[in-house]
C-alpha cells in the first residue's frame, strides 16, 4: 500500500502535466478575467502607485498563499494519495479533538458553496467580452444557455470532452502569458511589483484597504482545487505545471496592469483591462478562448463538489444520493440531486447579480473560510507528525494572520450579495451537522449482547423444522465493530419478531476507514454451516455497493472450498441450484415522546426531516429489494413517560354498559 501511494503521488509524464493543466486550474486559470477589472473598481481615483502595488499584493499572494502554503506543504497532507479537506479530516480526526468535525464540515460547505458563484462568474466574465465586438451582444442569455449545456450534459459523462481540457488550458494559459509579455515590453517600470515593498505601501496608505485587499483575493481562490485534485493527478504534475501556471498569470496581471497605467488618461468605466490587451484582430478568437476556459474551470467545480458530497457520505456528513458513474473514467460519477442543485443555483446567481461586477462584490468570501479550515486542519496534521512546535506556531500563525485578513476584507462583501453563498453554505453545513450528531445520537443507543450465548439457539432455531423456514441465506447488515458481539434488535428480530429459521446466518458489519481507497474483508465462522460473521472495510471514496461485493464474498468462499452455495432443499440441491439469500435492514425510528434532551429531539427532529433528502439504505448500499426486509423498530424504548398508567381495583365489568 505504502509502496503504491508512493509511485502514485510521485508519478510524473509529460501527458500528465498537460491532463494536471486541464484538471486543477480551470478556477486559478480564469481569474485574470476578473481580478484587475475589480481593483480599478475599486478605487476610481488611482495612481501609479497603487496599481503597482495591486499587482504586487497579487504576485505575492500567489507566492504565499498558493505556491508556498498549498503547493509546498498542504499537497504532502496526503491521505493515501488523496486531498482535499475531508481527506485531510480524516487523517487528523482519530488522533485529535473530536470537535475537528466541524472545522470540516464548515470548509466542505463553503467550498461547495464556492462552487455556485465560480461557473457564473467565470462564464458571465467570458461572454462580457463579447460586448467589445457588438454592444447589444445579449450576455445574460447567453450565459444561462452556457451554463445550462454544461450541467445538462453531466448525465453523460464528460469523458470525450474531457480527453481536450488539457491542450486546451496549455494554450489558454500560453495566450495570458504572450498578451501580458506584449503589454509590459511598451511599460517596463510595472516590473518594480516583484518589490514586496510597493504591496505594503500601498496597503498602509490606502484608507479602504479591506476593497482592494478583497478583490486581490479572488487571484487565488482556485488554491483550494490544487489539494482537492491531487488524487487525480499526483503531487509532482501538480508542482511542476503550476510553475508554467504561475509565470503565465503573473505576466498577464503584470501586463493588465502596464496597460491601465498608460492609459490612466482616457481610461473608461467599466472596462476589463484583460480584453483590453487583445489587439482588434485577435478580440474574437480571445473570447471564444476566454469562454472555453470558463467552461474547463466551471466543469473542474462541478466534478470537485461531486467529489466532496460523495466523501462526505461515506464519513456520514450527508445522506445517501443516487450515485450514476457515466463513464469508465476513474473517479468521474455523476450526482443528479447536487447537479440540479448547482444548476438552480448558478441560474439564480446569474439572474440576480446580472454582471461579473456585481459577482466580484460577492465572490471569495465563502472560499476565505474555506481556506482558514484548511489551515486549522493543517496545524493539527503537523502536529501527529510530530513537527517541533516552535516551527508549527510561527507557520500556522503566519497564514492565520493572512488569511483573517482576506476575511476581514471579504466580509465587507456581505451586504453587497456575499450573504448568498454564505447563505448556501449555511444550509449545507445545518444539514451536515445535523446528519452527524444524529447518527451519533442512534449509535449511542445501540445495545450489544455476547453472541456467543446465542450460538446454541441459533443452531437449534436452525434445525428447527417446526418453524416455517425464513430463508436459505439471512443477511443481517450489524453495527458491532467487536466480533463478538451484535446488536439487540438483531436477536430480537431472528427470535422474537416472527421466528427466522434459516440455515445460514451472515452478520456482515460495514466499516468506513480513513484510508480513501481501501476495499477488502474478512471472514469468520462462529458457528460452523450455520453462523457467519463478514467485515467489509471501505475507504472513503469507494461506494458501498454492498450487493456487488457481497456477491463477490461469496463467490470468493465458494472457490476457497470455505462455504457451501447449493440450496437445502432436497430438490433444488440435487439439480445443484444455489441458495436464496434475504437481507434484513434493521431501521431505528426516533419517536420524540422517548424521553431525548431538547438539544438531542431538536436534532433528531431535523434529521427526520434532512432524510427526505437521501435514498433509503436498500438502494444507498446497492441491495436488490426484491430480497431485502426493512424492519421498523424504536430508537429507544423508555417506560419513564410523564404519564403512568395505574391499575385499578374498583373496576366490575358488570358496570360496563350494554350496547
Amino acid at each position: 500500500m505504502e509502496k503504491n501511494k508512493s509511485a502514485h503521488l510521485n508519478k510524473f509524464n509529460f501527458w500528465g502535466v498537460i491532463v494536471t493543466l486541464g484538471i486543477v486550474y480551470g478556477d486559478i486559470g480564469t481569474s485574470p478575467l476578473y481580478v484587475m477589472k475589480a481593483i480599478i473598481g475599486a478605487n476610481s481615483n488611482f495612481d501609479a502607485n497603487y496599481i503597482i502595488g495591486a499587482v504586487s499584493c497579487i504576485i505575492w499572494t500567489l507566492t504565499l498563499q498558493t505556491t508556498i502554503k498549498y503547493v509546498i506543504v498542504t499537497l504532502r497532507a496526503d491521505n493515501n494519495g488523496e486531498g482535499g479537506i475531508l481527506a485531510l479530516y480524516a487523517l487528523v480526526r482519530k488522533s485529535s479533538k473530536r470537535w475537528l468535525y466541524v472545522i470540516a464540515i464548515i470548509g466542505a460547505s463553503t467550498l461547495i458553496a464556492d462552487g455556485v458563484i465560480t461557473p457564473s462568474i467565470t462564464v458571465v466574465s467570458a461572454i462580457e467580452g463579447l460586448k467589445d465586438v457588438n454592444a447589444q451582444t445579449p450576455v445574460i442569455p447567453i450565459s444561462i444557455l452556457i451554463i445550462s449545456t454544461l450541467f445538462i450534459i453531466q448525465q453523460f459523462g464528460t469523458r470525450a470532452i474531457g480527453k481536450s481540457f488539457g491542450p486546451l488550458m496549455v494554450l489558454w494559459f500560453s495566450m495570458l502569458g504572450m498578451l501580458g509579455i506584449n503589454e509590459i515590453v511598451h511599460f517596463l517600470p510595472i516590473l518594480k511589483a516583484f518589490n514586496p515593498y510597493y504591496a505594503i505601501h500601498m496597503l498602509h496608505n490606502y484608507p479602504h484597504w479591506f476593497l482592494i485587499l478583497g478583490a486581490v483575493f479572488l487571484c487565488t481562490t482556485g488554491a483550494e482545487a490544487l489539494y482537492s485534485d491531487l488524487g487525480h493527478c499526483g503531487i509532482k504534475n501538480i508542482r511542476i505545471s503550476w510553475i508554467f501556471v504561475k509565470i503565465t498569470l503573473i505576466l498577464n496581471y503584470l501586463g493588465q496592469g502596464a496597460w491601465i497605467l498608460t492609459h490612466m488618461d482616457h481610461l473608461q468605466k467599466g472596462v476589463n483591462p484583460f480584453y483590453a490587451l487583445m489587439p482588434d484582430w485577435f478580440l474574437l478568437p480571445g473570447i471564444i478562448m476566454a469562454t472555453i476556459a470558463a467552461i474547463i474551470a466551471s466543469q473542474a467545480l462541478i466534478s470537485g463538489s461531486f467529489s466532496i458530497f460523495s466523501e462526505g457520505m461515506s464519513l456520514n456528513f450527508w445522506p445517501r444520493q443516487k450515485i450514476k458513474y457515466p463513464t469508465e473514467v476513474k473517479g468521474q460519477l455523476y450526482i443528479p440531486f447536487i447537479n440540479w442543485f448547482l444548476f438552480v443555483f448558478c441560474v439564480i446567481v446569474i439572474l440576480y447579480f446580472q454582471s461579473s461586477s456585481n459577482m466580484e462584490a460577492a465572490y471569495g468570501l465563502s472560499i476565505t473560510i474555506t481556506m482558514l479550515m484548511t489551515t486549522l486542519l493543517l496545524s493539527f496534521y503537523l502536529k501527529t507528525k510530530q513537527l517541533k512546535t516552535f516551527l508549527i506556531v510561527p507557520f500556522i500563525g503566519l497564514y492565520l494572520f493572512i488569511e483573517i485578513s482576506f476575511l476581514t476584507a471579504n466580509l465587507f462583501k456581505f451586504l453587497h450579495g456575499g450573504w448568498i453563498t454564505i447563505l448556501i453554505a449555511g444550509t449545507i453545513f445545518m444539514i451536515m451537522l445535523v446528519w452527524y450528531n444524529a447518527r451519533k445520537i442512534k449509535n449511542k443507543h445501540l445495545q450489544f449482547f455476547k453472541i456467543k450465548k446465542y450460538y446454541n439457539l441459533l443452531s437449534d432455531l436452525s434445525k428447527d423444522i417446526s418453524v416455517p423456514k425464513y430463508a436459505t441465506n439471512l443477511v443481517y447488515l450489524s453495527k458491532a465493530n467487536q466480533t463478538s458481539d451484535i446488536e439487540g434488535k438483531i436477536i430480537y428480530s431472528i427470535i422474537n419478531k416472527q421466528p427466522k429459521r434459516a440455515d445460514n446466518y451472515w452478520i456482515m458489519h460495514i466499516d468506513h476507514v480513513d484510508e480513501p481507497q481501501t476495499l477488502d474483508y474478512t471472514f469468520e465462522k462462529l458457528i460452523p454451516t450455520t453462523l457467519y460473521r463478514v467485515n467489509i472495510r471501505i475507504g472513503f471514496q469507494v461506494q458501498p455497493l454492498i450487493n456487488v461485493y457481497f456477491r463477490q464474498i461469496v463467490d470468493d468462499l465458494v472457490k476457497n472450498k470455505e462455504f457451501d452455495l447449493i440450496s437445502n432443499y432436497p430438490s433444488l440441491r440435487k439439480n445443484n441450484i444455489p441458495g436464496d439469500f434475504r437481507f434484513i435492514i434493521i431501521h431505528r425510528v426516533y419517536d420524540q415522546t422517548q424521553g431525548f434532551k431538547l438539544k438531542d429531539r431538536l436534532t433528531m427532529n431535523l434529521y427526520n426531516l434532512f432524510r427526505h433528502l437521501g435514498i433509503p439504505e436498500t438502494a444507498a448500499y446497492g441491495l436488490d429489494t426484491s430480497n431485502v426486509n426493512v424492519e421498523s423498530v424504536p430508537l429507544v424504548i423508555s417506560t419513564n413517560y410523564k404519564k403512568k398508567i395505574e391499575r385499578s381495583t374498583d373496576f366490575n365489568i358488570n358496570d360496563c354498559p350494554i350496547f
